[in-house]
């Protein structure tokens, strides 16, 4: 049996650890880089554009759900190998391993940036990305419970930055620069809608792998990984609205990290002036819970690739590999820029899509197949058969 598939008997990921991982997965590079991205493509209409992704992105979490509930307790791998056999599992581990391994290159870029451009400028770029990658090492070394806890904290931070962002930037708010709606169609903002896609890919996939550990998964986790895409959906269409009337769209759109922008416009009367500072301090937890997931999801899905007992065996040779790819990206700013805009979401939504449609599709019609190994859920109305 693989590590992942003893992890269930080991720990449990509760409701409010579940949201919190999705939220973290999500926030830091969404208000990080691709409100300027999505700026660039529809102007002020990018808040429309994040309202559409969330939505999207709620089915999506939906349909991961139901694959997870046809074969309960399992991973996307586990479920894959009970599906058609151990190669079939070892080709879904693969994906899963190339959407996280492609997703690093986005994460690195938001995380860099902001250390190199407003931190510490002249801290080497290797320099950084190597201690990014010694602390996720250790987060992803003692595994799940711990990175669901520093999610949790993390939470709290994105809650506090929001608070903040928004009574610091009340004063500069103009709705006429929300105006007009619509500008350039729907059909437009439907469009640039797959660069909000591609950070919610990261999502789906971390529940491909947490949501077999969530307490009740069967019957509740569809709603709890809905509500986590939901409310980062609102965390950052505020930010979206604020760096379109605060900023305007045509500013917005210069900037690689607009939200620092917006950041070092905010304040609160004469006591709390330019909110960079603050603003990189709260983003710690949740960028490197990022990080840390990343290199987890790498290095499961590495472990199930080879066969191996346990993914800690792999940490080191895949967090090499994802240092060396994350400075080849980071260290020139217009292949980082091309990579993000051009690369990225092609790379993100075919696997992040079509692997759960392809998933869910294979055990509607394996369907008999599952439910003679044992593995299909009891239907809400059904005794569990346990005393």
């Amino acid at each position: 049996m693989t590590g992942t598939a003893k992890q269930p008997w080991r720990i449990q990921v509760s409701n409010g650890m579940f949201i919190a991982m999705i939220v973290n997965l999500i926030y830091v590079k969404a208000i990080g880089v691709t409100q300027g991205v999505v700026a660039r493509i529809v102007g002020q209409d990018m808040w429309i554009v994040m309202l559409v992704g969330t939505l999207q992105g709620v089915a999506m979490m939906y349909v991961t759900y139901l694959v997870v509930r046809r074969t309960p307790g399992r991973d996307f791998m586990e479920a894959a190998e009970l599906m058609l056999g151990r190669w079939f599992g070892k080709l879904v581990a693969l994906l899963v391993f190339v959407l996280f391994f492609a997703g690093f290159g986005p994460i690195m870029i938001t995380f860099v940036y902001h250390i190199h451009e407003y931190f510490l400028p002249e801290m080497p770029i290797s320099l950084i990305i190597f201690a990014s990658l010694i602390v996720g090492a250790i987060g992803c070394y003692y595994g799940l419970e711990v990175m669901a806890r520093i999610a949790l904290a993390g939470l709290f931070f994105i809650f506090l930055l929001n608070v903040m962002i928004v009574i610091g930037s009340t004063d500069e708010f103009d709705i006429l620069n929300l105006l007009p709606v619509l500008e350039d169609g729907f059909p437009r903002a439907l469009g640039a809608s797959i660069h909000f896609d591609a950070d919610w890919a990261l999502a789906t996939m971390l529940a491909a792998l947490v949501m077999p550990l969530v307490k009740d998964h069967p019957r509740s986790g569809g709603k709890v990984g809905a509500l986590g895409i939901l409310l980062s959906g609102l965390l950052i269409i505020i930010w979206s609205i604020l760096e379109a009337a605060v900023l305007s769209a045509e500013v917005t759109s210069q900037y690689t990290l607009s939200c620092m922008k917006l950041a070092h416009n905010a304040h609160i009367g004469h006591f709390l002036q330019r909110y960079e500072m603050v603003m990189i301090a709260l983003y710690s937890l949740p960028i490197l819970f990022e990080i840390m997931f990343s290199l987890y999801g790498c290095s499961v899905s590495m472990a199930k690739i080879f066969g191996i007992g346990s993914h800690k065996p792999t940490i080191v040779p895949v967090g090499l590999a994802m240092g060396a790819f994350a400075y080849w990206i980071v260290e020139d700013h217009f292949r980082a820029i091309e990579y993000l805009e051009q690369v990225w979401p092609f790379i993100a939504l075919p696997i992040a899509v079509g692997l759960p449609l392809l998933l869910l599709t294979l055990g509607t019609l394996l369907k008999g197949r599952l439910r003679s190994h044992g593995k299909l859920p009891q239907t809400p109305d059904q005794p569990s058969g346990e005393g």
